[in-house]
């Protein structure tokens, strides 16, 4: 019941609205335990003394107590649906705060479909409960107590005679409860695994249609529902089960009032409105418990999803702010490594030792093959992810002292798999601005070498690229992501292979705006194309996460190592092209 609890802290703040729900509760609950008595009376008195006034004013009472009940019935269902529904809004908006909050690290594992599965299926499951399981825990608890004490004050014999049944259903309902909280974890875990498969099918059906595996992607969803499938039907089959059983356990009640009740009635020891309250009584009471099967499995399934949910809520985010981080101002530009190794969760070294120094304003270009820990490097630069050993420093602060934001507005990263929201072009290039000027914003696509582009399409910025841009080009988005970046204005930007998806002559162009930035912002750059290398003023030579050669392209390339080799193999490969008209050597 931990996670229950847990659940109800997020409608504890409303408790004024959840006492006036309490109180609607009560008395649509209460009008209903008046009922059966003012029924029992009435047949007594019409049985006995016929009087047309005491049955007409008992009709009027009652009449006044259905609409009360009615108003009350109103109040606690509107009531608890309001602040089930405000709870699920916390709920949601606490969990993708948190989500957000979370590195890398933490995503590298997680999927993103049991993701949006906790944010959504299981919030609902979650909303559920705390409307219709809380109005029915607190009805049943009245009618239990309530139709108890009128039963004993109406003939205790009788009384304790069917209410021997009552622990018999309670360890009934426990039971099946237990035996449905493992199965409905498993529904919500299926849950998300389909939410897994349909996500990635529909992200990758240009592949899936490329390779006409339609069918095994067919195939492997109805598997995986067929799954769901079981798990649901197996809950089914323990409710199947549970729900004639106990109407069997709640219906003996009545019978054993109708057999030894009758009997008082013939001996004059009951009346027949004492019979009819009893057996009133015993309807409702039987109503109220037969729910208990419905509460069970819904406090199993609530169980199972907020597990879920608090499995994210509960994960530490590995990269947070100290409490005494201060904010960095806007810097220079001046990054240096000092002795830095790091590693995954795997405990697999990534880099190690690695050591160099940036002057602000300079070009580092990062060379070397796949798995060198070239990417690491730049992840390590925004602090996406904590180094293991060593430290990273801009302008002298170590950046695990400084906040945040505060780092990421000086660092700008534009990673090689270009992301772009379903928005307009406006949108997705002012994203990290959002209060930049129209003129700013064509500043920034011009430097990009998109804005030509841009403006020969029909709708120019205000043109929806679709879901993940998937109506441009690799090339096209990467000039986007680009000016993305330079509207920010970063101290130190950083270009993850930005121009590996465009030709030969957008590259230069691209080059040449990047000339004219470059100057008073520190840029680190991986890319396999010579023509962007050599202007680097600080090459760093990477491999099995080291440096083993850094310096200037004149400087690597009379050291006769791994650089040259690199140079000549793409020389001899043609890729050393520099378009007509670049004669710079790039020393900077």
């Amino acid at each position: 019941m931990k996670i229950i609890l847990r659940l109800l802290v997020f409608v504890k703040k409303r408790w004024a609205t959840l006492l006036l729900g309490f109180i609607c509760i009560t008395v649509s609950t209460v009008g209903g335990l008046v009922i059966p008595r003012l029924l029992g009376n009435g047949i007594d008195t019409a049985v006995t003394s016929g009087s047309r006034t005491t049955i007409v004013t008992l009709a009027l009472i009652l009449l006044g107590t259905t609409l009360l009940r009615s108003a009350g019935r109103f109040g606690d269902t509107y009531i608890t649906q309001l602040v089930s529904q405000q709870a699920s809004y916390d709920i949601r908006n606490t969990l993708y705060d948190h989500l957000h909050k979370l590195g890398f690290a933490y995503y590298d594992k997680a999927q993103t479909g049991q993701i949006m599965s906790r944010c959504t299926a299981d919030i609902e499951a979650a909303r559920t409960f705390l409307s219709a399981g809380i109005l029915n825990l607190i009805q049943i608890f009245i009618i239990v107590f309530g139709v108890v004490g009128l039963l004993i004050s109406l003939n205790w014999q009788l009384a304790l005679l069917t209410l021997t049944f009552m622990p018999v259903i309670f360890w009934q309902t426990l039971y099946v409860s237990g035996k449905l909280r493992p199965i409905w974890a498993k529904v919500q875990q299926w849950i998300g695994v389909l939410g897994v498969t349909l996500q990635e099918s529909l992200f990758g059906v240009r592949v899936v249609k490329a390779f006409t595996l339609q069918s095994r992607e067919i195939g492997k969803f109805s598997s995986q529902a067929e799954s769901l499938y079981g798990e649901q039907m197996a809950a089914a089959r323990i409710q199947a089960v549970y729900t004639p059983v106990m109407t069997i356990l709640v219906s003996l009640p009545t019978v054993i009032v109708l057999w030894f009740g009758g009997k008082q009635v013939i001996d004059g020891s009951l009346t027949i409105g004492g019979i009819t309250q009893f057996i009133l009584y015993l309807g409702m009471m039987a109503g109220f418990v037969s729910r208990l099967g419905q509460l069970a499995a819904m406090i199993s399934r609530t169980i199972s999803a907020g597990t879920r949910i608090f499995e994210i809520l509960d994960t530490e985010p590995l990269i947070k702010d100290k409490p005494d981080a201060v904010e960095l101002g806007r810097v220079n530009g001046n990054v240096e490594f000092k002795n830095v190794s790091f590693s995954y969760g795997t405990g697999t070294s990534v880099l190690s030792d690695i050591t160099f120094n940036v002057e602000p304003g300079k070009m580092v270009a990062l060379v070397g093959g796949s798995g060198s820990g070239k990417t690491t490097i730049i992840n390590l630069i925004s602090r996406f992810y904590d180094v293991t050993g060593g430290s990273i420093t801009i302008d002298g602060h170590d950046i695990r002292d400084v906040t945040l934001a505060s780092l990421r507005k000086n660092v700008v990263v534009t990673q090689q798999d270009i992301f772009l929201f379903s928005e307009t072009i406006r949108d997705n290039i002012a994203y990290g601005a959002p209060d930049a000027s129209r003129e700013q914003i064509e500043s920034a696509a011009k430097t990009a070498q998109i804005h030509d582009f841009i403006m020969s399409l029909p709708k120019g910025y205000d043109t929806w690229v679709g879901e993940r841009g998937v109506t441009l080009s690799g090339g096209e988005k990467q000039r986007i992501a680009i000016a993305r970046s330079l509207l920010v204005n970063p101290a130190v930007l950083i270009l993850d292979d930005s121009t590996s998806s465009v030709d030969a002559e957008t590259e230069h162009l691209i080059l040449r705006a990047m000339n004219k930035l470059i100057e008073g912002r520190t840029t680190f750059v991986i890319t396999h194309r010579l023509p962007i290398i050599r202007n680097a003023g600080l090459i760093l030579v990477l491999k099995d996460g080291r440096i083993i050669e850094q310096g200037t392209h004149a400087a690597l390339l009379a050291m006769n190592g791994q650089y040259r080799e690199i140079v000549e193999g793409q020389s001899s490969a043609g890729q050393d092209k520099t378009p007509e008209g670049d004669t710079s050597d790039g020393e900077r």
